[in-house]
């Protein structure tokens, strides 16, 4: 690990979470929420791209903003975007399928472009919601418990860490790490709980962390497989140290929407 160039990158990141959670107005996190998943979006399609399967970037675009702003605008709802997407997306794939090569391409090219605004518009936007129903600081809790379990993984795999958890995503993941992360994000959880979220009770931050934890650790491996796919270790490298924004995502696209419902069907 590279601290001298993933510090400063780290720390600027950090800066910038905060103030754009704690003090942005709900149309400025949602255009900078945004500009997050095009950028990890884009990531998305050109891992595709490097295995000659050709996403189509501009409809993914457009897609991936009108998921969006059914989170943003309450009256505009999810099933009818769905709806303008598909005859969006059905209409652009009838104009350019202009020859029998690119009518074979098709099927590949339609699927990962929608599976990818699924797979990192739907879930992401989550966050929106989350801020906007409960406030800033049950995202902090979310975070910690994300960031503090991914640390605690990465330093107890590598000093007890002998048997793989996926072998083919993650190589030097191993259960002795995940083990040590889900500890760790209980720890996390806890100690933001005592600090910023007393009214949830340790019982039930102990039983959050858990289980946001479990599913931030699938959701960091499934990203890996589509890196390992194409063969690169990160899906770009725009953040100096840490790879690209969807490196930096991975663990929360599955996280988002789970802790969302969670919190809803418990009524907290």
């Amino acid at each position: 690990m590279d601290l001298k160039r993933r510090l400063p990158t780290a720390l600027v990141l950090l800066a910038i979470i905060f103030v754009t959670i704690q003090f942005a107005p709900d149309w400025l996190f949602f255009l900078i929420l945004q500009l997050i998943i095009l950028a990890a979006l884009l990531e998305f399609y050109a891992l595709c791209q490097r295995r000659e399967v050709l996403p189509q970037k501009f409809i993914g675009v457009i897609a991936a903003l009108i998921i969006g702003s059914t989170f943003y605008f309450p009256h505009f709802p999810l099933d009818l975007a769905l709806f303008i997407i598909l005859v969006i997306v059905g209409f652009y794939y009838l104009l350019i399928s202009s020859s029998v090569e690119k009518v074979v391409l098709f099927p590949q090219s339609i699927a990962l472009t929608f599976f990818g605004v699924v797979y990192i518009s739907f879930t992401l936007n989550f966050a929106f919601t989350i801020r906007q129903n409960y406030g800033p600081y049950i995202i902090y809790f979310l975070l910690t418990v994300i960031f503090i379990g991914d640390t605690g993984a990465y330093l107890v795999g590598k000093i007890w860490g002998r048997r793989p958890l996926a072998p083919i995503a993650s190589p030097r993941k191993t259960w002795e790490g995940s083990v040590g992360g889900v500890v760790t994000a209980c720890v996390g959880g806890f100690l933001v709980q005592q600090l910023l979220w007393p009214s949830l009770g340790w019982i039930k931050a102990l039983v959050f962390a858990f289980f946001v934890n479990l599913l931030a650790q699938i959701s960091d491996p499934v990203e890996s497989l589509f890196k390992r796919a194409v063969g690169v270790k990160d899906s770009s490298n725009l953040l100096p140290g840490h790879g690209g924004f969807l490196d930096r995502v991975d663990s929360l696209i599955f996280a988002f929407p789970f802790f969302y419902f969670l919190v809803r069907w418990l009524k907290i």
